[in-house]
């Protein structure tokens, strides 16, 4: 196992700069996702990461051992690391073993120990039966585990994956995730995940680093990502975020607060050297939002429900202008139709520390 510092890392492609200002102290065996837009830099920081781009700024230190500065480039096949790519990169003329077996023949293990490292990690990740079969011949999830096999192989001290559910369907990513995970408890090694689905990240993460515009907005465990954002844009990205401001923000201790909502008292929680303010920014989700009898609650209108299994999706407007949108989640069974008034409440919301 070991640990990857990035410091200050900056990357220019000619005059556009699609790195700037990254840092990161990632554990060693600890499981990192990076979660993002498209274009927002983040296979740009794995490709910095496992050498196959060149630094503008910053420093990359691998194990404690700097493998990476404007000044001084260590090559990707001395990193001691392993990549998983969205399109797998198996040969195809080779098979299943030969696939997994070349790194090994390319460093110099012999035959004989290759071909028993082999047999243990294609029977560890369940394609020892499928040892003289081609890529060609497996499906989208087999292929993707022959990817894990030449890492785990290779005994890569640090893993990549850059996007690698993102061509399967959904039923095979549910798989993959459990394959991922237990990959990650038997290797014991430390994951660097590449993702723009949150769902993903959320579930499989020690932490999560959401980029924007290459950089890090922020960089924490899944449930404070989710629960407390640091600003309006991780708010906004994160599990159906809505935010909004509130009026005669009253923080009243031990990180609870109470604001006023579209003229209504909303509890809230904050940071714990949160000041009273006459204006605030909140966020919530969906499922904070809930129906309450009529006259007790904000005045809205339903837009749109939609029938979801365990809910209904309903968007609504809200105020007395009726020209704020929210979303929130009616449990089943529930019965709206569009146009339809009713009152909801929030039970729970969370002051953007920007913000105050």
């Amino acid at each position: 196992m070991s640990d990857i510092r990035l410091d200050t890392l900056g990357k220019n492609f000619g005059s556009t700069r699609v790195l700037q200002d990254v840092s990161m102290s990632i554990e060693a065996g600890e499981f990192v996702a990076v979660l993002g837009p498209s274009g927002c830099g983040k296979t740009t920081l794995l490709r910095c990461l496992a050498g196959f781009e060149r630094l503008t700024e910053g420093s990359i230190a691998i194990g404690g051992s700097t493998v990476s500065t404007p000044k001084r480039h260590t090559p990707p096949e001395d990193r001691g690391i392993g990549v998983v790519f969205q399109n797998y990169a198996l040969w195809p003329h080779m098979t299943v073993a030969q696939n997994v077996s070349y790194g090994l023949k390319i460093a110099g293990i012999a035959k004989s120990d290759r071909d028993a490292r082999v047999a243990k990690v294609l029977d560890t990740v369940e394609l020892g039966p499928l040892a003289n079969r081609r890529p060609a011949d497996l499906s989208g999830g087999q292929r993707q585990r022959v990817a894990l096999a030449r890492c785990l192989a290779m005994e890569s001290r640090v893993v990549l994956l850059d996007e690698p559910l993102a061509n399967l369907d959904v039923h095979l990513r549910g798989t993959l995730e459990e394959e991922f995970a237990r990959f990650h408890k038997r290797s014991g090694a430390t994951m660097f995940y590449i993702t723009h689905d949150q769902s993903e990240a959320l579930a499989l993460a020690d932490r999560v680093a959401v980029m924007d515009k290459g950089r890090i907005l922020q960089f924490a465990a899944p449930r404070q990502l989710y629960a407390e954002p640091a600003n309006e844009t991780v708010a906004g990205f994160i599990g159906e975020g809505t935010v909004t401001g509130v009026r005669n923000l009253c923080p009243m201790g031990g990180g609870r607060a109470q604001g006023e909502l579209l003229g209504h008292i909303a509890p809230l929680r904050c940071a714990a050297n949160q000041t009273a303010l006459p204006r605030a920014r909140i966020t919530f989700h969906p499922g904070d939002l809930h129906m309450v009898p009529d006259q007790h609650g904000i005045e809205a209108h339903v837009i749109r429900a939609t029938y979801r299994g365990a809910f209904l999706r309903t968007e609504v407007m809200a105020g007395p202008n009726a020209d704020i949108p929210f979303t929130l989640n009616i449990p089943a069974p529930a019965s709206l139709t569009q146009g339809q008034r009713i009152s909801i409440a929030l039970r729970d919301g969370w002051v953007l520390p920007e913000a105050a």
